[in-house]
C-alpha cells in the first residue's frame, strides 16, 4: 500500500486553517467557543447545502471532514438526500439519520472517558 503524502499534507493544511480560523474568533472576538461552534457547524450546514464544501472534501479529505464544518456539511447532505427520497419530512430526519453514528459514539467516548477521568475546576 503506497502511502500518498500530499493528501495527507492538504488534510493538515485545511484542517488547520479550520482551526486557526476558530483561534482568531476566540482571540479577536467576544464570541464564546460555544457559539463559534454552533457558527461552524452553520457555516457547513450553508455551504454543503449550496454544494460549496464537496469540492473542499474532495480535495483535502479529512480535513475537510473531521472539523465541525464537516458535521454541517454531513448534515446538510443527510436532509438533502432524505429530503428527495421521503419528501419534506425527509428534510427534518434525514440529517440526524445520516449524523447519528458520530453523535452516538461521541456520547459512548464521552460517558466512557467520563467514569475513567475525574474533571478539575481551573
Amino acid at each position: 500500500m503506497q502511502l500518498d503524502w500530499m493528501m495527507y499534507l492538504k488534510a493538515f493544511v485545511v484542517g488547520g486553517l479550520i482551526c486557526v480560523v476558530g483561534q482568531l474568533l476566540i482571540s479577536l472576538t467576544r464570541l464564546t467557543p460555544a457559539r463559534i461552534l454552533v457558527l461552524f457547524v452553520t457555516l457547513g450546514v450553508v455551504l454543503g447545502g449550496l454544494g460549496l464544501y464537496e469540492p473542499l472534501v474532495e480535495f483535502a479529505g479529512a480535513g475537510a471532514t473531521v472539523p465541525l464544518t464537516g458535521f454541517g456539511n454531513s448534515l446538510a447532505k443527510g436532509a438533502i438526500k432524505a429530503a428527495q427520497e421521503d419528501g419534506v419530512i425527509g428534510a427534518f430526519t434525514g440529517g440526524v439519520t445520516a449524523t447519528a453514528g458520530g453523535v452516538a459514539a461521541a456520547i459512548a467516548f464521552g460517558y466512557l472517558f467520563s467514569l475513567l477521568f475525574r474533571s478539575k475546576t481551573k
